[in-house]
């Protein structure tokens, strides 16, 4: 999916939520438990209740990693089963991968050719050559961590340097790999003081936001701060739907959930739309 489709794809739905995957079998309604698959079972019936009002769906990688063979089933088949939908969908492999060319580009090769995600996060660290083999694959993203929304962020991220914070050098760095066509950048919500300073840095990229929800970002001032004309922004959003409720009822209360998220997403696109 590029730019244009993606944008496309936002103004179809009036939405720009992505649906986080952070599938814990120990959180998951008791009763799909009889399943072959319950965790694929559970992402499927996610999907199915929300697939016409979220734009994408990121599977948080660790959540199938920590089960061995059978998380890696469970994401091949949520994978499969989301790519039914190419075209109406973007899907995101929160993977937070970065190693040495070769091994990155093993890690683009499993994310982008075996699933066929439309993306994949990557930790920057290890600068340019660990992030280039992504970007050999036409039509795929490369969503690099910028600042990040767990509270140790500021570990690193907020240094001072002589050349501002840290996470800022690594904006403006980042920018000279690929252009918004092909790269985004993860922004926390819970930084949202650090936004609008962030879209004068990269005005034209497109960020994956985590944070709004259990972790409290304040959608409000992210869209004042930073929504463009092709909106620009892509609000993901996990526990507080997918967990809406643990009864037989899960998938219709995570439908409610997103809807509600949906409709205030819908008034920032509209009050934009008209200034």
């Amino acid at each position: 999916m590029n730019k244009k489709e993606l944008h496309k794809l936002i103004i179809q739905k009036r939405s720009f939520l992505c649906v986080g995957l952070d599938t814990d079998i120990q959180l998951i309604p008791q009763h799909l438990l009889k399943f072959p698959d319950p965790v694929f079972e559970f992402n499927k019936a996610i999907i199915d209740a929300t697939i016409d009002i979220a734009i994408g769906y990121k599977p948080n990688l660790a959540f199938y990693e920590s089960r061995g063979q059978a998380g890696w089933a469970s994401l091949e088949k949520t994978i499969k089963y989301l790519n039914q939908f190419k075209g109406n969908v973007f899907t995101i492999a929160d993977a937070k991968r970065g190693d040495i060319g070769n091994t990155s580009k093993m890690y683009a090769k499993a994310f982008f050719e075996h699933m066929d995600f439309d993306a994949v996060t990557i930790a920057p660290y290890m600068g340019e050559d660990s992030v280039t083999p992504f970007l050999e694959y036409k039509d795929k993203w490369v969503i690099v961590l910028g600042l990040n929304s767990n509270e140790s962020s500021k570990d690193f991220q907020l240094l001072e340097t002589e050349n501002g914070k840290l996470y800022e050098q690594v904006i403006r760095k980042a920018q000279q790999w690929a252009g918004p066509d092909r790269l985004m950048l993860v922004v926390g919500a819970t930084h949202p003081e650090e936004f609008k300073h962030i879209r004068e840095l990269a005005p034209d990229y497109f960020y994956l936001v985590p944070g709004v929800g259990s972790q409290g970002g304040d959608m409000q001032k992210i869209c004042e701060n930073a929504l463009t004309k092709e909106c620009g922004l892509i609000i993901n959003s996990a526990r507080n739907i997918i967990y809406a409720s643990k009864g037989e009822d899960f998938a219709d209360a995570a439908r409610q959930m997103a809807l509600k998220t949906v409709a205030e997403m819908s008034n920032y696109l509209t009050m934009f739309s008209k200034e």
